[in-house]
């Protein structure tokens, strides 16, 4: 296994390994987190992006996520997400039952 792929062709063989770092960070008190969290947490905080790497090199990445690392993903998605729910209703306008 020394090919190297871009990182989101590896999926489909690191679901075993994203599910053990979800019970992780369960046990850890983010009882939230999520197989498609930590997924996009390493696309774009560690990797930015899609890159290519060999199989063993994703799966070290996935186990030494750090909590910080996953908590500053989720504190930047909540911000964006919330910017975004502002521009719609300023682009919106006022409603009629103000």
């Amino acid at each position: 296994m020394d090919q190297k792929k871009v990182v989101t062709s590896w999926r489909n063989e690191l679901k075993i390994v994203l599910q053990s770092k979800v019970e992780e960070f369960h046990l850890l008190g983010y009882k939230r987190a999520t197989e498609e969290d930590v997924w996009d947490c390493l696309i774009k905080k560690v990797w930015n992006g899609e890159p290519e790497k060999r199989l063993h090199q994703i799966v070290q990445d996935i186990l030494h996520l750090q909590t910080h690392t996953y908590t500053s993903y989720l504190t930047t998605e909540a911000y964006q997400n919330d910017d975004l729910l502002a521009s719609i209703e300023a682009l919106k306008g006022p409603s009629e039952y103000e």
